[in-house]
C-alpha cells in the first residue's frame, strides 16, 4: 500500500496515453499530488512489470545516499536511488542487504534498474528470507507523501516502538497505494566470510519439503533452502566462518543421512552463483508461459502442486514459496481453491492481469480494512488505481 519504486508497466504510457512525469524533490512531488485530480502510475525503476491506472509518475529523479553509518548498521537514501549505488556503497565496506533482494528483469522482461524505493514498496525478499526476514524487516524509517499531497514521517534510523499506525510496515509491500514513498532509512548487516551449499539429490516435491523441513529445524543455521525439480537438486546454504561452515555442512550431511540417495556439496562461488539464479528464478528467463508466485504453508506446497497442474515450478523458502510457470491465461486460484496462503501474478499478458487481478482477492474482513486504510491515506483515489483492488 504505499510507495512508488518498481510498480509501472513498461507499455503502461502506451495503454494511458500518458508521458512519464518525473519529480526531483520531495517538494515537487507534494505540490504534484496536491494538484492531481486524475489517477496516477507511480513507479522508480519500472522493472516489476505492474502498473496502475493513471499517468506515469516516476520518482526515479529522488536519488542519491543521504546518509550511511557502517558502524551503526544503518542507511538512509531517497526512493529511486538505484539498487546497484546501494549495494555498491556497502559492498566497499564488506556490509550487504541481508533480505537479498529479487531482481525481476530476467523473468518479466522489463528494462531500467530497480530501486531501493521499489524494493521496500514491493517487500522484494530472497531465498535468505527464512532466515533473516523480509525486506519490512530491515526498514527502519519512510517519509512519504500521501494522497493529499502532505509529507509523512514515520520511524527513524533506530528501531523504535511508535504509538498508531506503524506506517514503515504498513508501507512496505502497498505497491505505492496509500503514498509515494520519497526517503527510506534502513538496516544492513556484514557481509559473511564464506558460505557452501548442501545438495540432496533425486527427492521428488515431498521427499524435498521433508528435507527442508528436517534442516531448517535443526541447530546448524540454514540460510537457504530450495528444490528444483528439473534439475533433482534440493539445496541448502550454510553461511558463516570457514570452520564453522564446514562444521555445519557435515553435520547437516549426519542429519539428512538416509533422506536422499546421493549428497554433494557446492563450493562458496558454487553457491553464490546457485543461489543468485534461484533468487532471480533464472530458471524461467525466455520461457513461454504466465509466471505465479505461490506462498503457502511449506507442509502445504506438494498437495498445491498436484492440483495447479503447472508447465514447471520452482520451491523456495523450504517450500513456503512456490514459482509456477503455467500456460498463459490458467486460471491458478481456482484450480488452487481454498488454502492458507495467496497467489500473486508476477508475469501475464495485460488482459489476464485485468481479469484475474494480479493480487489475490482479500478476505472481506482485511478488504474493508484495506478501505478504510486508502480512504485515509488516499481520499482523492489517485495512486495506483487499480493495481490491488483499489478502483479508479
Amino acid at each position: 500500500m504505499a510507495l512508488s519504486g518498481d510498480c509501472g508497466d513498461e507499455n503502461a504510457d502506451s495503454i494511458w496515453g500518458q508521458k512519464e512525469m518525473m519529480v526531483r524533490s520531495e517538494q515537487e512531488l507534494a505540490a504534484l499530488v496536491a494538484d492531481a485530480a486524475d489517477p496516477l502510475s507511480i513507479r522508480g525503476g519500472n522493472t516489476r512489470g505492474m502498473a496502475g491506472q493513471g499517468a506515469a509518475l516516476s520518482v526515479a529523479g529522488l536519488s542519491g545516499i543521504i546518509l550511511y553509518e557502517p558502524g551503526a548498521l544503518t542507511m538512509v537514501a531517497q526512493a529511486g536511488t538505484p539498487l546497484d549505488e546501494i549495494e555498491a556503497a556497502l559492498a566497499q565496506e564488506n556490509q550487504r542487504l541481508a533480505f537479498e533482494p529479487m531482481d525481476h528483469r530476467g523473468l518479466v522482461g522489463s528494462q531500467g534498474g530497480p530501486t531501493i524505493g521499489g524494493v521496500f514498496a514491493a517487500n522484494v525478499s530472497g531465498p535468505r528470507r527464512i532466515a533473516v526476514g523480509a525486506a519490512r524487516d530491515f526498514l527502519l524509517g519512510v517519509r512519504f507523501v500521501d494522497g493529499r499531497g502532505v509529507v509523512v514521517k514515520n520511524g527513524g534510523r533506530v528501531m523504535k516502538n511508535v504509538t498508531g499506525y506503524d506506517l514503515v510496515k504498513l508501507m512496505a509491500g502497498s505497491f505505492g497505494t496509500l503514498g509515494v514513498m520519497s526517503e527510506v532509512s534502513f538496516k544492513v548487516l556484514p557481509r559473511v566470510e564464506t558460505q557452501a551449499a548442501l545438495v540432496l539429490h533425486g527427492l521428488d516435491d515431498g521427499q524435498a519439503v521433508a528435507a527442508m523441513s528436517r534442516a531448517m529445524g535443526s541447530p546448524f543455521e540454514v540460510t537457504g533452502a530450495a528444490h528444483d525439480p528439473a534439475k533433482g537438486q534440493t539445496v541448502l546454504r550454510v553461511e558463516g566462518f570457514e570452520a564453522s561452515v564446514a562444521y555445519r555442512i557435515g553435520r547437516l550431511q549426519t542429519e539428512l543421512n538416509g533422506m536422499a540417495g546421493e549428497m554433494t556439496v557446492l563450493t562458496a562461488s558454487e553457491a553464490e552463483a546457485f543461489w543468485e539464479k534461484q533468487r532471480d528464478v533464472a530458471v524461467f528467463h525466455g520461457e513461454e508461459g504466465d509466471i505465479w508466485r505461490v506462498s503457502c504453508k511449506p507442509s502445504d506446497a506438494p498437495a498445491l502442486l498436484a492440483k495447479a497442474g503447472a508447465e514447471a515450478h520452482l520451491l523456495d523458502w523450504a517450500g513456503g514459496l512456490i514459482w509456477l510457470r503455467m500456460a498463459q491465461g490458467s486460471e491458478l486460484r481456482a484450480r488452487l481453491d481454498q488454502f492458507d496462503g495467496h497467489a500473486t501474478i508476477v508475469r501475464a499478458s495485460a488482459q489476464t492481469k485485468a481479469r484475474l487481478g494480479v493480487f489475490h482477492p482479500e478476505a472481506a474482513g482485511v478488504a474493508k480494512l484495506t478501505a478504510g486504510l486508502r480512504a485515509q491515506f488516499d481520499p482523492k483515489g489517485v495512486f495506483n488505481a487499480g493495481l490491488m483492488g483499489a478502483v479508479a
